[in-house]
């Protein structure tokens, strides 16, 4: 039972992560202001959240690392 929950915790936070990253590279964002309900779209905004932060501390492990290089044709 825990495994699974920590599955599930794993999964959310990995797509959360996917939707930061395009948010960031095509400027594409969920729109949380079309939810209705403010409990759901506070989790929502939380859920989002985890992801952008997710992103920023593998995007900074990224750049100080020495096993990745800028792509030059960007």
């Amino acid at each position: 039972m825990l495994g699974r929950l920590f599955h599930y915790a794993a999964d959310a936070a990995l797509v959360s992560t996917v939707l930061a990253g395009v948010k960031r590279s095509s400027g594409f964002a969920v729109e949380t202001e079309k939810i209705s309900d403010p409990t759901l779209r506070g989790v929502a905004d939380k859920f989002l959240g985890v992801g952008e932060t997710i992103f920023d501390m593998v995007q900074g492990t990224v750049v100080n690392s020495e096993y990745f290089k800028r792509d030059s044709r960007r």
